[in-house]
């Protein structure tokens, strides 16, 4: 009985101890406390304290020195130093900015903790194996002509092991397991040496859709210049306008650009668009050059402006060979 009576009336005391009730002080720093932060929080919301210095934590991200390095490694398509990355914690380090710029950064931290990391993973993985594109490109490089040795032998080896991955294969990456079996491969190649023929009868099998491609007209090259929104124009005047330079592109002027670019294209290597970055830059390079010094701040690349700086070149086989 006496032992009975001695067990306290909680018997989870031990696990949730019953607290004494704050002291009068106490209860007086911790009001005060509170009209302090309300005061603080209604001047956050009215914009007062942006310039204000705050100091936060953030999460240091140290690239890692660990390289490893062992035959077939490569193959499990697993990143070692990713995944030893969640074996220690996250160093944190303190910063001092301001309030504006402490903003964005702790809404970037509060955002991440709310991401669920294995929902998006296994979306991403049934998207990829549900809808995925895969462009191979340039594969006109490994077909090779059947019966000759050499290199044609290293071709035809990296077709055969791009079949089982175009024919429906499970590849090991390091968000898991992922199913080739309904991506859509599409390849692409210029075949000037070689024919899609010279590809081994397997590989040739798993493209049954072929469709061959016209060359790039001069009007064609006209609109790359003109109607993408990181056109090749702008991309120049935004580059001049950081040294004050307004760059502008008459409607002739750039005709004239698209113009030489289908000459040299035409009779010597056909690129394509590529062609119009290195006329571009050789109609632009004196400017280029004197723009910081300059104290012309306004430049209107019209169609004489283009012939002056290009007609030479272009009017000689090897100038254009080797410099356009």
């Amino acid at each position: 009985v006496r032992a009975t009576s001695a067990v306290s009336p909680n018997p989870f005391g031990t696990m949730w101890p019953q607290t004494a009730p704050p002291s009068e002080s106490e209860r007086l720093q911790a009001e005060q406390t509170e009209r302090l932060r309300t005061r603080i929080a209604a001047k956050l919301a009215a914009g007062d304290l942006e310039e204000s210095d705050v100091e936060i934590e953030v999460e240091e991200k140290r690239p890692s020195n660990m390289a490893f390095f062992s035959p077939g490694m490569e193959e499990g398509g697993g990143d070692m130093t990713q995944m030893l990355s969640g074996l220690f914690p996250q160093n944190k380090k303190k910063r001092r900015v301001k309030v504006r710029e402490a903003r964005p950064i702790l809404e970037h931290q509060e955002a991440e903790k709310l991401l669920d990391r294995d929902a998006i993973v296994s979306e991403a993985i049934e998207r990829a194996q549900e809808n995925g594109i895969v462009f191979l490109d340039e594969i006109d490089k490994i077909a090779g002509r059947e019966g000759s040795g050499g290199p044609q032998v290293s071709r035809e080896g990296v077709q055969r092991d791009l079949l089982p991955l175009v024919e429906g294969a499970t590849v090991n990456t390091k968000y898991g397991p992922v199913a080739t079996d309904h991506m859509l491969f599409i390849a692409a190649g210029a075949f000037h040496v070689s024919k899609p023929s010279d590809l081994i009868p397997e590989l040739q099998g798993r493209f049954p859709i072929r469709v061959e491609l016209e060359p790039l007209s001069e009007e064609d090259l006209r609109r790359i210049l003109t109607e993408p929104q990181n056109a090749l124009t702008s991309q120049y005047a935004a580059l001049l306008g950081a040294d004050d330079v307004e760059l502008e592109f008459a409607p002739d002027g750039i005709a004239e650009i698209a113009r030489f670019a289908t000459q040299v294209n035409e009779t010597t290597e056909n690129i394509g668009a590529r062609r119009l970055h290195t006329l571009v830059e050789k109609v632009l390079e004196e400017i280029s050059f004197e723009a910081p010094e300059s104290d012309e701040k306004s430049v209107r690349v019209n169609a004489s402006f283009v012939r002056a700086r290009l007609a030479h070149l272009v009017s000689d086989d090897d100038l254009s060979r080797f410099i356009l």
